[in-house]
């Protein structure tokens, strides 16, 4: 049975640069593709650069913290070594969950 609050879960990406150099248009397009490949699977949450920080997110659902992994780890910016990244698993919060009150 799967848990009612699973829709609030999903698995946040942290990236941060890794190697500049190994940066081209070319890898911006591939990582694009990623994410649109995400989100015709249903699986693109939300994601983009940070304005402040060297990096950004994606944000993605995924049934378990091994697919999350798997799905970060296929990402052009990462598979490439443009960026590292972190996983967190994030219970979001909104109206529809009372904001987790």
């Amino acid at each position: 049975m799967q848990d009612p609050n699973s829709k609030f879960i999903v698995y946040a990406y942290l990236m941060n640069h890794a190697d500049r150099s190994k940066f081209s248009p070319e890898l911006v397009k591939l990582h694009i593709e990623h994410c649109r490949k995400l989100d015709d699977a249903g699986k693109f949450v939300i994601g983009g650069p940070f304005l402040n920080y060297k990096g950004g997110m994606v944000a993605v659902r995924a049934a378990s913290l091994e697919e999350a992994k798997a799905v970060a780890e296929s990402d052009p910016f990462i598979s490439s070594g443009f960026e590292t990244y972190e996983l967190r698993k994030w219970e979001l919060a909104c109206s529809e969950n009372n904001y987790l009150g």
